[in-house]
């Protein structure tokens, strides 16, 4: 693998974390988010990710590429779904957004695991900043030796 392929990889993750905290941090500002543009209560997003370059998914593939000593492409982002659990129910007959019995059904986002999701994301960012701070320090050495 090259030098330049790893900071490739890295960046790639970089900038699927960078989204991956910016959704994150939209679901958290949308948590008392009761009526959006279309009626409903806010719907938490969660990123999905996937390996650039796979093409199946079977386990053949993955020992094939073992045994090639191929390494991954990096990551990319596939979707943002809407998680459809339904939110809690809070009995409030005084809120414009309460049903005729009272209660008004809220956002489904859980703030401590979106907080959880974050310091992942957080420090899955800082990871792939020491993947690429420790490829440029061995190019730097790397070109230290023909002096």
């Amino acid at each position: 693998m090259s030098f330049l392929k790893g900071i490739d990889i890295s960046t790639s993750a970089l900038t699927a974390q960078r989204l991956r905290m910016d959704t994150i941090s939209q679901n958290i500002a949308n948590a008392n988010t009761t009526r959006t543009e279309n009626g409903t209560p806010y719907k938490r997003k969660i990123v999905m990710f996937q390996e650039i370059g796979t093409q199946g998914r079977e386990f053949s593939s993955f020992f094939n590429k073992a045994l090639d000593s191929q390494t991954g492409n990096g990551v990319r982002v596939t979707d943002i779904k809407e998680d459809d659990t339904p939110g809690a129910k809070t009995y409030d007959p005084g809120h414009p957004d309460a049903d005729k019995d009272g209660y008004v059904v809220n956002a489904n986002v859980n703030t401590v695991e979106e907080m959880v999701n974050m310091i992942s994301a957080s420090r899955s960012y800082e990871a792939n900043i020491t993947a690429i701070n420790t490829t440029k320090a061995m190019i730097k050495k790397t070109l230290e030796i023909g002096k």
